[in-house]
């Protein structure tokens, strides 16, 4: 029985993750961390208001909480010979390095993804094997309006891992605001609408002389679907040693 811990148990996401890992029959649910919930229980387990102070017992950190406090709680489960499962937006390249190193070093898994959404982990690899072929392309990143962090998770690992896209025209060329040409990341151009009625919606265009290749995914309003693709990820942090990044990757075998 794989012992797990959710950082953020009382959010939108951890609530459903721990909602799955009771359900499941080779998790154990052995505690969670919210600062809102400490003192409470959710599905028999303790909330605790630290991740330090909740890891005895546990293999596996599951972290759905704020780039401001993920890196730590990442770094402190390493330390401690957990695994993790990082599924919070905003972290950037630096603190993957960061983790990836720290992983490396202690030989323990890290199983991080900007969407754990199978669906989305379907347009991920799309993206990645056309990418192979087609030089150009852009990012633009959807979400609701009071979304803090830009571009979203999904967008900015998607760019990290797509690399340099080929821009037509060099961008201190243009003419007009440079910002209208959305944000660099990674060397891909990445555009990032804030709008109500969007959850997370992540499109990559390809472009060629004269054809198009679009390829989007859209997400609803529940987090239903990140369960799945979490849990998995859950089962095989334990198994790995250093950073995976990309759900695709680990449904892929990689």
């Amino acid at each position: 029985m794989t012992g797990i811990c959710i950082a953020g148990i009382t959010g939108w996401t951890g609530s459903a993750i721990a909602e799955g890992v009771a359900a499941a029959g080779d998790l154990e649910l052995r505690s969670g961390v919210s600062r809102s919930g400490a003192g409470g229980t959710v599905a028999g387990a303790p909330v605790l208001a630290r991740v330090t102070e909740a890891l005895d017992g546990v293999d596996v950190l599951i972290d759905f909480t704020s780039h401001h406090v993920a890196r730590e709680h990442a770094l402190t489960a390493i330390a401690a010979g957990v695994a993790v499962v990082i599924g919070t937006s905003g972290l950037v390249a630096d603190d993957f390095a960061a983790i990836d190193a720290a992983a490396r070093a202690a030989g323990v898994g890290v199983v991080a993804s900007g969407n754990f959404s199978l669906t989305a982990a379907m347009m991920a690899a799309g993206a990645l094997l056309a990418a192979r072929h087609l030089p150009h392309w852009e990012i633009i990143d959807y979400a609701g309006a009071a979304k803090p962090d830009v571009p979203s998770g999904t967008a900015r690992e998607l760019a990290e891992r797509l690399g340099a896209s080929r821009i037509g025209r060099p961008l201190d060329e243009i003419a007009g605001p440079v910002e209208a040409r959305g944000a660099a990341v990674a060397g891909t151009q990445v555009h990032s609408v804030r709008l109500p009625s969007f959850v997370v919606s992540t499109e990559v265009v390809f472009g060629l002389p004269d054809e198009r290749l679009s390829i989007r995914h859209d997400a609803g309003g529940s987090p239903v679907p990140y369960v799945a693709g979490a849990l998995l990820a859950a089962r095989a942090a334990g198994e790995r040693a250093g950073l995976t990044r990309g759900l695709d990757t680990l449904l892929a075998g990689g």
